[in-house]
C-alpha cells in the first residue's frame, strides 16, 4: 500500500540535514530526556529508514520506556530533537499490559477497531468500510482471523499480543512501536510473536521499533540495536553488533 510523499517543515527539514535524509521515517538528535527538569537519560542520537527493524536494549531504568514516549510524542526532550516522518505522524503502538487491561471485556474485533479511531468522523456514529477493511488486513497480517469473535479477555497472553499488534497495525500501516510485547510470555510464544514481527516487516517494509529485555533475541530478527545504558548509547547495525561480540 502506497502512501503521499510527507511535506516537511522548516525545523524537520533542517533536522534532516543534521545527519538524515528523505528516506529517514525516524530521526534522533542528541535528545536528552527526562522529567520534571532532572534528566533520566544520557544524549541519544540515531536515525531509522522505512523497513529497518530496531530493537532498543539495555539495563532497567537506561531509558527505554522514556525514549517509547518521546518517540510517541507524549514527552518532550528536554534537549536535542526528535523528528517523526510518517504519514500524518501517525503510528501504531503496542504498550505493556497490565492485569485489568488483560481482562477488558470485549471481542478481539472491537480492540482492534479501535486501533482506526483517527480514521473516522466525529458525525458518523458507525465503523466506515474502509476501517472495516482496515481491520480485516490487520487480522490478516497477523494471522489471527480465528480471533475475531473470541472475548479479548478469554485469549492466552500469545493470543492476546497478536491482537494488539493487530490493534497497532490497524493504527499505522508505516511504522509501530512495542514496548517490551514479550515480557510475560514463555520462551516458545515470544519466539513466535518476533517470527510474527519479521514476517510483517519483511512483507510489508515496515518499520519496527521494539523494546526487548532479551539482547540475544533482539540479534536474531532486528536490522539496528539501540543499547541505552544510564551514560551511553550505542546505536549499530545488528550485523556489526554480532561481529564485536565475536571478536
Amino acid at each position: 500500500m502506497t502512501e503521499e510523499k510527507q511535506k516537511y517543515t522548516d525545523e524537520e527539514k533542517k533536522g534532516l540535514m543534521c545527519g538524515a535524509n528523505e528516506d529517514y521515517i525516524l530521526g534522533v538528535d542528541a535528545a536528552v530526556l527526562g522529567y520534571d527538569g532532572i534528566a533520566a537519560t544520557c544524549a541519544i542520537s540515531f536515525g531509522i529508514k522505512s523497513g529497518d527493524f530496531l530493537c532498543i536494549v539495555g539495563d532497567n531504568g537506561a531509558g527505554k520506556s522514556t525514549l517509547v514516549k518521546a518517540i510517541l510524542g507524549l514527552l518532550k526532550p528536554m534537549s536535542g530533537q526528535i523528528f517523526l516522518f510518517t504519514q500524518n505522524k501517525k503510528l501504531g503502538y503496542l504498550p505493556q499490559q497490565n492485569d485489568i487491561q488483560k481482562d477488558f471485556p470485549a471481542t478481539s474485533q472491537e480492540i482492534v477497531l479501535s486501533g482506526t479511531f483517527a480514521m473516522s468522523k466525529w458525525y458518523k456514529p458507525f465503523y466506515t468500510k474502509a476501517q472495516k477493511e482496515c481491520v480485516d488486513w490487520a487480522f490478516d497480517m497477523t494471522n489471527s482471523e480465528d480471533l475475531k469473535k473470541k472475548c479479548y479477555r478469554e485469549l492466552s497472553g500469545g493470543q492476546q499480543q497478536r491482537v494488539l499488534l493487530a490493534r497497532a497495525l490497524a493504527s499505522s500501516k508505516s511504522m509501530i512501536v512495542l514496548d517490551e510485547p514479550t515480557a510475560n510470555l514463555d520462551p516458545a510464544a515470544s519466539s513466535d510473536f518476533f517470527d510474527l514481527l519479521k514476517q510483517i516487516n519483511d512483507r510489508q517494509n515496515m518499520t519496527i521499533v521494539v523494546v526487548s529485555h532479551d539482547h540475544a533475541q533482539a540479534l536474531r530478527y532486528a536490522t539496528h540495536i539501540l543499547h541505552l545504558s544510564k551514560d551511553k548509547a550505542v546505536f549499530e547495525t545488528a550485523q556489526k553488533n554480532i561481529e564485536e561480540a565475536q571478536s
